[in-house]
């Protein structure tokens, strides 16, 4: 494959560096655009890896095409590279938050193979959960499209109308853990742990319970009942986290991305 990137931001460039660490894509060459490529000095020295400030050089050299711009930049990227997209070639990626198929379609046809992702941030580590949709023509390369992001995590291939809400629960969603990993840490701190060590238990705890969701597929209520005893402190610790909201605080947050997304 010849992959390009057209926009290297912070999810742009998490791809990138998922792509080149992952043994599983077997890709000619990574091209990457951005205005400003001083950032990306150091990639042109990687082999392989070509850095221009050029997105028609980029199209003209790439097969598979992952369109990584900031949502008011799309409509004038796609205009600038519409005339040089070939259908029997080119597929295009959409990683653009908000933009639905329809809107991309209207602008290089019906013609070209587009297919729309939602990866996170984890993807430079591996672990990205990808949410992928397709129009007709997308959907005979969609496998194009899990191989990528299937390397660098899980997929889903899920109907668009879902799109805007696997934004939030997946892509958002890593800023949310995030702050619960983040309070969680404040907390062992209080409890008497330094900065660092807190840290440490925290992350580690966390993995330590999705891991269990994921290899054992039991519901989070049964490994809850796993480690609360009568009158015990978990029970304790839970009920009070409930008593201040905790639940509804994050379906809340939930609901308000979403509704804000849809704004966008």
């Amino acid at each position: 494959m010849k992959i390009g990137i057209i926009g290297v931001g912070n999810l742009g460039y998490s791809i990138a560096l998922g792509i080149l660490s992952q043994d599983d894509i077997r890709f000619m060459s990574l091209y990457l655009s951005k205005r400003n490529i001083s950032s990306l000095h150091s990639w042109s020295e990687l082999p392989r890896v070509k850095v221009t400030s050029n997105n028609v050089e980029l199209v003209k050299k790439s097969d598979i095409i992952i369109v990584a711009v900031q949502p008011a930049q799309l409509e004038g990227v796609l205009e600038e590279i519409k005339p040089y997209l070939k259908a029997k070639k080119h597929t295009v990626i959409s990683v653009v938050t908000g933009r639905k198929i329809a809107q991309i379609a209207a602008i290089l046809s019906d013609d070209i193979a587009i297919i729309r992702s939602m990866p996170n941030t984890a993807i430079s580590v591996g672990q990205s959960m990808t949410c992928i949709s397709a129009n007709e023509k997308g959907k005979k390369k969609i496998a194009v499209a899990e191989t990528i992001f299937g390397a660098l995590g899980t997929t889903m291939c899920i109907e668009e109308e879902l799109m805007q809400a696997a934004t939030v629960i997946c892509a958002s969603g890593i800023a949310f853990w995030m702050r619960l990993i983040r309070a969680t840490t404040q907390g062992a701190v209080q409890l008497g742990f330094d900065a660092a060590e807190a840290q440490e238990l925290s992350v580690q705890t966390c993995l330590g319970a999705a891991s269990l969701l994921h290899k054992s597929e039991s519901h989070p209520e049964q490994e809850i009942d796993k480690v609360t005893t009568p009158r015990g402190c978990t029970i304790s610790g839970l009920n009070e986290m409930e008593h201040e909201g905790m639940s509804s605080a994050l379906i809340k947050g939930l609901v308000a991305s979403f509704n804000k997304i849809n704004q966008i």
